[in-house]
C-alpha cells in the first residue's frame, strides 16, 4: 500500500525570523528538521507546498485587536533593530512576516487535508505559536499558528468538531487560553511539571486532557498517560480533523526540559492517536512544528512524526 499523500509546508521567510547568536529558537531548527527529512528518503516523497501569509481576519479569529495592533506597532522598521516582546522573545523587523507565514501555512494545510487534495500535513515553520494568548505574545510565540488552524477549520470549513494534540514539553498555555470555551475543541497537552510557563490547568477541565510528567519520566511514563487519558477523550470527542502541535523538547536530548522520551515514542504518538481518531477524522491530519532545541535530535525526532503521518496504515 502506497504512502498517505502528504504536505510538507513552509516559507523562505520563516528563516528569517532571528532573535540573535545563542538562542535556542534559531533558524537552523528548520534546516535540521529538511535535511534529515531528506537523510531518511521523506522528503522526495513529500508534496512540497510554500505557505502564504494569514490573513488579518484569519489572525483576528484566535488574537483581540488590541494585541494585533500592538505587535504591528511594536515591529522594528529597519534592519539591526530588535524590540524585546517579553524576556525571552524579541522582534526584528522580518518577525512578523515570518509568523505570518507560519500561521498562513497552517490555514493552507488546513485547506488542503479539508478539500481532499492532500491526506496529511507538516508545516516546517517558525516561530512557534502555542504559547501566545488570546491578548500576549510570549516564550517564543507571536500568532498561535495551531489555535488559528483550528478555528480556520470550524469557522470556514464547517467542522464540528476538531482536536489539538500538544505533544510539547512546555505546556500550551496560549491555545488553552484561546480555545478553552470552545465545545468543538479538544485540547489534549503534555507538559513537564514544574517548568515554563508556570501557568498549568487543574486537572483535565473542560475541553482538555492533560497529561503531567515529571523530571526524568520516559516512555513508559509517556505512553501509560497517553493511553489512560488522550485516548478516552478523543473516543469521546470523535473529532473530524488532528492538529499536533509538534514540540519535540520531550526528548531527552533537548537542553531545555527534563524528559527522557526518544524518537520512537514522537511515531508512536502519531500512530496512536491516528488510530484512536480512524472512524471520525478519518486519517486527517495537520501537524505544524512547536518547540525543539537540540539540532540533531530534532531532526530525528520530527522526521519520525513525519513517517508515521505517511504511513499506510496509522
Amino acid at each position: 500500500m502506497s504512502a498517505r499523500r502528504t504536505d510538507y509546508v513552509t516559507h523562505p521567510a520563516c528563516a528569517l525570523h532571528d532573535m540573535g547568536d545563542g538562542h535556542p529558537e534559531q533558524p537552523a531548527r528548520l534546516v535540521a528538521i529538511e535535511r534529515q527529512l531528506a537523510a531518511d528518503g521523506l522528503l522526495d516523497r513529500l508534496q512540497r507546498q510554500t505557505a502564504g501569509p494569514a490573513s488579518d481576519a484569519q489572525l483576528a479569529r484566535a488574537h483581540t485587536p488590541e494585541m494585533l495592533d500592538g505587535l504591528a506597532r511594536m515591529a522594528p522598521r529597519a534592519a539591526g533593530q530588535q524590540r524585546a516582546v517579553c524576556p525571552d522573545t524579541v522582534m526584528t523587523h522580518l518577525s512578523l512576516d515570518a509568523a505570518r507565514h507560519a500561521a498562513g501555512a497552517v490555514v493552507a494545510a488546513v485547506d488542503r487535508v479539508l478539500s481532499g487534495a492532500a491526506d496529511a500535513a507538516f508545516c516546517n515553520v517558525r516561530p512557534p505559536g502555542h504559547h501566545a494568548e488570546r491578548g500576549r505574545a510570549m516564550g517564543f510565540c507571536f500568532y498561535n499558528n495551531i489555535a488559528i488552524g483550528a478555528l480556520h477549520a470550524l469557522e470556514a470549513h464547517g467542522l464540528q468538531r476538531v482536536a489539538i494534540i500538544d505533544f510539547d514539553v512546555h505546556y500550551g498555555n496560549g491555545t488553552a487560553d484561546i480555545v478553552a470555551d470552545d465545545p468543538r475543541i479538544l485540547l489534549c497537552s503534555l507538559y513537564q511539571y514544574p517548568l515554563y510557563p508556570l501557568l498549568y490547568p487543574a486537572g483535565s477541565a473542560a475541553g482538555q486532557s492533560n497529561l503531567m510528567l515529571r523530571r526524568g519520566d520516559s516512555s513508559a511514563e509517556f505512553r501509560h498517560g497517553v493511553s489512560q487519558t488522550w485516548v478516552a477523550a478523543l473516543e469521546a470527542h470523535a473529532p473530524e480533523l488532528v492538529l499536533f502541535s509538534a514540540g519535540f523538547d520531550a526528548h531527552t536530548e533537548d537542553p531545555l526540559a527534563e524528559l527522557n522520551l526518544t524518537d520512537d515514542d514522537f511515531a508512536w504518538v502519531t500512530r496512536k492517536v491516528l488510530q484512536v481518531t480512524a472512524t471520525s477524522a478519518q486519517h486527517r491530519a495537520v501537524s505544524a512544528l512547536e518547540g525543539g532545541y537540540d539540532l540533531a535530535a530534532l531532526g530525528r525526532a520530527a522526521s519520525a512524526h513525519v513517517a508515521s503521518l505517511m504511513a499506510p496504515e496509522p
